[in-house]
């Protein structure tokens, strides 16, 4: 009984050692564990209704995932981010970004939806957005607005 007490310890005090070495290493060794986000790829095609859709790529960079919450614009009150799945869109309160990886606002899948548009923007124009995350601060972006039927190729 002894000698299994003596190695459930050990076991436990390695698992413990362990994991906190895992956690100071994936922020100290790999940068200051903030993620890095950079967007690309940004288009709005010009709407035909009164409402309107926005696609862009966000890639993180850095070691630590983030969160897409929001989208403000000045074109509009009521913009909302949203997925597609089984061909239905409905609106979600987040999108994860995954560290060193990216996220795709896509036609087809997930997008950012303007609804109430203030004014239709015309093919050339430009559409203000700030896209808010839980951890990164507020990043701006411009929408060129696109010919209707864009859909530019997925690499």
């Amino acid at each position: 009984m002894n000698r299994r007490a003596t190695a459930l310890s050990a076991a436990v005090a390695l698992a413990a050692s362990l994991a906190l070495t895992g956690c100071s290493s994936s922020s100290d060794a790999a940068g200051d564990g903030k993620p890095e986000l950079k967007v690309s790829g940004a288009f709005m095609p010009k709407p035909v209704t009164d409402m309107a859709g926005g696609f862009l790529t966000i890639t993180n960079d850095g070691d630590t995932a983030d969160r897409l919450t929001s989208v403000t614009s000045p074109l509009s009150d009521d913009v909302t981010i949203h997925e597609t799945k089984d061909q239905k869109m409905r609106e979600v309160k987040f999108f994860d970004i995954p560290a060193n990886g990216k996220l795709s606002l896509a036609r087809g899948g997930n997008h950012i939806m303007f609804m109430s548009l203030k004014e239709k923007p015309e093919q050339g124009d430009k559409v203000s957005v700030e896209l808010h995350f839980e951890k990164s601060g507020p990043i701006k972006v411009d929408l060129p607005v696109e010919a209707a039927n864009h859909n530019p190729q997925q690499h």
